[in-house]
């Protein structure tokens, strides 16, 4: 299984939550695009909606793995429920692309899911932010949902997340925070979160190290990399 392919900001901008959220590189590339004089970009890192590019997946006729709003959060409170719905008829209505979601919104996950307002079909993979031991009932906002893969974006990881309840995740993808400013990781935290994968059989990616010069320090963990990923195909 390849690493994700493209990006498909459905909408651009977003507002803080938690602590993961203090260096957000979203924030800082939307401000750059509208600095250089980016359409989408006009509102900078305000919450916009673009609908116009509901209708680019079914232009893509090669299986894609595709990256839902790496630019917001689709979970927002802001983005009305009826959108939100069209984003997940798209990604139904296109079963040979991946479709990735991230959110740090998982109580709003988690109401539309009771609601049943969200479609859930295979090639959509839900998954939410646990940068530390603060945010824990995240995952159990995901676990409750029908989404067919469920995972946990540990990255930046912030703190130790000792005693982690994995069960019904299928992977866990784990990272220092990079950039200017950025918090530092200890590799103890990272051996301890691959240990609980490993005894809960959740699949492991361990993206970088982070840091000011995060090409410099790498992504290596004792000498090997980790590019698990859930063992389930497009149609």
């Amino acid at each position: 299984m390849k690493r994700t392919e493209i990006t498909w900001n459905v909408s651009t901008g977003c507002t803080k939550v938690s602590a993961g959220c203090r260096n957000c590189y979203a924030e800082k590339m939307a401000l750059r695009l509208k600095a250089i004089g980016q359409e989408k970009y006009k509102n900078g890192f305000r919450l916009t909606l673009h609908p116009e590019t509901l209708v680019a997946p079914y232009k893509w006729k090669k299986p894609r793995i595709i990256f839902v709003n790496s630019m917001s959060d689709l979970f927002h409170e802001e983005i009305p429920t009826d959108y939100i719905r069209k984003v997940f008829a798209v990604m139904n209505n296109n079963p040979h692309h991946i479709f990735q979601i991230v959110t740090k919104r998982a109580g709003m996950l988690y109401k539309y899911d009771r609601e049943g307002l969200l479609r859930w079909t295979p090639n959509i993979w839900m998954g939410v932010t646990v940068e530390n031991s603060d945010v824990l009932e995240r995952i159990d906002s995901l676990r409750q949902t029908g989404a067919a893969v469920k995972f946990l974006c540990c990255e930046p990881l912030l703190a130790p997340l000792p005693g982690l309840d994995l069960r019904s995740i299928d992977w866990l993808i784990l990272g220092g925070e990079s950039g200017y400013n950025a918090r530092p990781i200890k590799k103890e935290w990272v051996e301890d979160v691959l240990q609980q994968c490993r005894l809960s059989d959740t699949r492991f990616f361990f993206k970088q190290w982070g840091g000011v010069s995060k090409n410099k320090n790498g992504r290596e963990l004792n000498g090997r990399t980790y590019n698990e990923m859930p063992d389930i195909r497009v149609h």
